[in-house]
């Protein structure tokens, strides 16, 4: 009796009628784990697989970098800078006809429709609030702005009432790096107690929307006074804070709903800690990896 013969799958460069993405989709159970971590992660996110390199994905598909390449052979290219150009040439497509389908294919419906909801209102203004904050930020700021956070022996972040949680994310984000940070969220004697050791190896950063809190402009009055670095993010560019602040980085807070919108304070945020992140990332790289960050 004959055995049944077992169809070998054609490699990628075999089926020029097919997108990367299909193709692996086509081929999906026939990954490992790892390897459907790593393909489930490049139908997902393209755009960034076009352009990161096998470390960084493998670091964002909690895997390793070999099972990246792996994973580009068994699809039947040499390595991964083959599967990227791929990738890539995908992207490009699908960009040129304004959505995934290839030449023919309907363009993707807007972004947001002109009959808006309410949820749709408050989203298309956080998509302009992080435009806008893009657009108008000054890139010297910015670069000084990481500087000061990833040279300044100790950090104090002053955020008080709804500033408070950012300013804790921001802490735990520079926590992440190992860097020394602290924060004042409330006039308690133990954040008065902070202040007051407040030096010239202090970088103090004093986030604000709106009115600031006087809490935040006293720290910044004092850490002007005590000749500590200065940083203020604020939603406004007459803020106090801003005016007695060093380094300035303004985001915008538009929104249709009965608070400001802080979307763009935390991508500025996130910005930042990758920014110091960036700075040296062989260091910093075991010990993000130990908490499997995405």
């Amino acid at each position: 009796m004959k055995r049944a013969a077992t169809t070998t799958p054609l490699p990628y460069e075999g089926t020029k009628h097919q997108t990367l993405s299909a193709y692996i989709q086509a081929r999906f159970d026939e990954f490992s784990r790892s390897q459907k971590d790593v393909a489930q992660y490049i139908v997902d996110h393209l755009d960034e697989a076009a352009f990161q390199t096998a470390e960084e994905l493998a670091r964002r598909a909690n895997t390793s970098s070999s099972t990246v390449v792996r994973f580009s052979q068994a699809l039947g290219f040499e390595g991964f800078p083959e599967l990227q150009g791929a990738a890539r040439d995908e992207y490009r497509r699908m960009h040129a006809t304004g959505g995934r389908g290839g030449v023919g294919a309907p363009t993707a419906e807007p972004l947001f429709s002109l009959d808006q909801s309410e949820f749709e209102t408050a989203l298309a203004a956080d998509h302009v609030n992080v435009e806008e904050t893009a657009r108008k930020v000054s890139r010297s700021d910015v670069e000084a702005a990481i500087d000061a956070l990833a040279s300044t022996p100790r950090v104090l972040i002053i955020g008080t009432d709804q500033m408070a949680f950012f300013a804790s994310y921001l802490r735990h984000l520079l926590a992440l790096l190992d860097l020394r940070a602290d924060i004042v969220a409330s006039p308690s004697q133990e954040a008065l107690g902070k202040l007051a050791r407040i030096d010239a190896d202090t970088l103090v950063v004093g986030l604000s929307a709106g009115r600031p809190h006087p809490l935040v402009v006293r720290a910044m009055k004092l850490a002007r006074h005590r000749k500590a670095r200065t940083l203020a993010v604020v939603d406004a560019t007459l803020s106090e804070v801003a005016k007695l602040a060093q380094i300035k980085l303004y985001y915008s807070s538009n929104s249709p709903a009965y608070v400001r919108s802080h979307t763009a304070l935390l991508s500025t945020i996130q910005a930042l800690a990758y920014g110091v992140y960036s700075r040296d990332a062989d260091q910093y790289a075991d010990r993000i990896k130990a908490f499997r960050l995405k």
